[in-house]
């Protein structure tokens, strides 16, 4: 299934395991906010206030295309970055990131005017990724989350890192067409 959003950020399938793949990823930009609550709700939380950025609540109100996926980590998350994060993360704390469209670079991105959003350039990555349908639940994700990391250790893959939710669909997509992913940082040298 593909999703409705016009990019996605460039990757190659470096190897397939059982039901999982090791992606690389090419550097792309991020929109972030840090929330807090608890994982149920952070994508409630932070939508909005990123969703303002790109449709032009920024310095010089340019609007942006939404691509895909929204991710979601708990804090604290391994963040390699060329620019710092300002804003603390709260005990319980959420990261909320879109990704920005290609082309798009911190240095070129228009300013947020929301002092929660953050800009940052994710470089080069590599995950385990495990893709499955549905809502989101503690138990589908929980499922998930267990069938990768027994992949994993199947294959002798280290991980680093807290795992990262990617969802791919609008709200409006019924449940059994929702793409939804979670990727585990691999760990440096595997």
């Amino acid at each position: 299934m593909t999703s409705h959003a016009i990019e996605e950020p460039s990757y190659t399938v470096v190897r397939q395991l059982d039901g999982i793949a090791i992606r690389e990823y090419q550097p792309y930009t991020v929109a972030e906010v840090v929330v807090s609550g608890e994982a149920n709700e952070a994508g409630r939380r932070a939508f909005p206030i990123l969703a303002g950025y790109i449709f032009g609540k920024n310095k010089g109100e340019r609007k942006l295309a939404m691509t895909a996926p929204v991710t979601q980590a708990a804090m604290p998350v391994k963040l390699e970055m060329t620019a710092p994060v300002t804003q603390a993360a709260a005990p319980g704390g959420y990261l909320v990131q879109f990704v920005l469209p290609r082309g798009v670079t911190v240095a070129n991105a228009p300013e947020p005017t929301d002092a929660r959003v953050m800009l940052r350039e994710v470089p080069v990555s590599r995950f385990a990724v495990i893709r499955y349908s549905g809502f989101w639940s503690e138990s589908n994700y929980t499922e998930h989350l267990t069938k990768l990391q027994t992949a994993m250790k199947a294959a002798g893959i280290a991980w680093a890192g807290e795992p990262i939710l990617s969802r791919y669909n609008g709200p409006a997509t019924p449940w059994f067409m929702r793409r939804n992913e979670i990727w585990l940082p691999v760990a440096d040298g595997q």
